[in-house]
């Protein structure tokens, strides 16, 4: 029987690559182990789907040892974390301790655009370039992934509430274009470089949507996709940030979305690229299709109409 493939974070929410990634595979008949943190639902659900599912702890070597052992290719991804370094090391120690042939990251694109000397505001991309560079120095069979912004992370998790109540989209962003990519894009280019990974060790691989435009664009293409007229309020960040504070959101958290808030205001989002489509011979998703495909998030339920 084949190794199992190891994909981390498969039940995560946000986006949902790795669980995407893990269905892609096993409709391949390859042989998928699935790490998650709990055991819950999603955990159940992606045991249905076939997968070998584990709990595991990233920050915990035995629990990682347990989860690696028999695994020869992974998919490491996590959610955004003040942990990110120390996890990425953790892993990347075990996978080279089990002799790992190819290690898939998932990083970010402004990585791309940070060395020694230049960073960003963002916690988190200062621990993401340093997990590229610890796991480059590794040794370990390495690709790295590294798509602009999540459709699912700024679009679909920001947005819903201002679009329902006064069909607007309420963010910081500014005249600033950006390039959302779709997670269903990304678990694509994930599973076809798992499908085969060697050919791919060493590289780098950056993600974009099919288009970079500022919001109003968007705006129009949220209209299109929900039959109604939607248009873009462009929003202060500090009362923006308060607010995300308000919801729970983690300090953490809140200072890496509000760090890339004043990116996209800055143009630092405005990026293409054709990999999607090299690797998966197939473009990728736009925004119109995305909302479209998730319009009941976005519109107001007839109860709510009535009350």
């Amino acid at each position: 029987m084949a190794n199992p493939i190891l994909v981390t974070d498969a039940a995560g929410r946000v986006g949902a690559v790795g669980r995407t990634v893990t269905e892609l595979l096993l409709k391949q008949g390859k042989a998928v182990r699935a790490m998650v943190r709990n055991e819950d639902e999603r955990a159940q659900a992606l045991r249905d789907m076939g997968a070998e599912v584990v709990v595991g702890n990233l920050l915990d070597l035995d629990s990682m040892h347990r989860v690696m052992a028999g695994c020869e290719t992974l998919y490491f991804s996590m959610s955004i974390s003040d942990a990110y370094l120390a996890e990425t090391v953790n892993t990347a120690a075990v996978a080279k301790h089990h002799g790992a042939k190819a290690f898939i990251n998932m990083s970010q694109m402004t990585v791309s655009q940070m060395s020694v000397t230049e960073t960003t505001p963002s916690p988190q991309h200062k621990l993401q370039w340093l997990s590229e560079q610890a796991l480059n120095w590794s040794g370990l069979p390495v690709v790295h992934v590294r798509p602009t912004v999540f459709l699912e992370g700024f679009f679909l998790t920001l947005t819903p509430d201002s679009v329902r109540q006064s069909n607007q989209i309420r963010l910081p962003f500014g005249e600033g274009k950006t390039s959302p990519v779709a997670a269903e894009d990304a678990a694509r280019v994930v599973a076809t470089l798992l499908e085969n990974p060697q050919s791919h060790i060493g590289k780098i691989y950056h993600l974009t949507g099919p288009q970079s435009e500022n919001m109003h664009f968007y705006a129009q293409e949220y209209s299109k996709a929900l039959g109604r007229t939607i248009t873009f309020q462009d929003i202060p960040v500090e009362p923006w940030r308060d607010a995300l504070l308000e919801r729970g959101l983690p300090v953490h958290v809140v200072n890496h979305l509000t760090a890339m808030a004043d990116l996209h205001r800055a143009g630092r989002f405005d990026r293409m690229s054709d990999d999607v489509r090299t690797l998966t011979g197939q473009g990728p998703l736009s925004v119109q299709e995305v909302v479209r495909k998730n319009a009941a998030t976005f519109t107001a339920s007839a109860k709510a109409k009535e009350a």
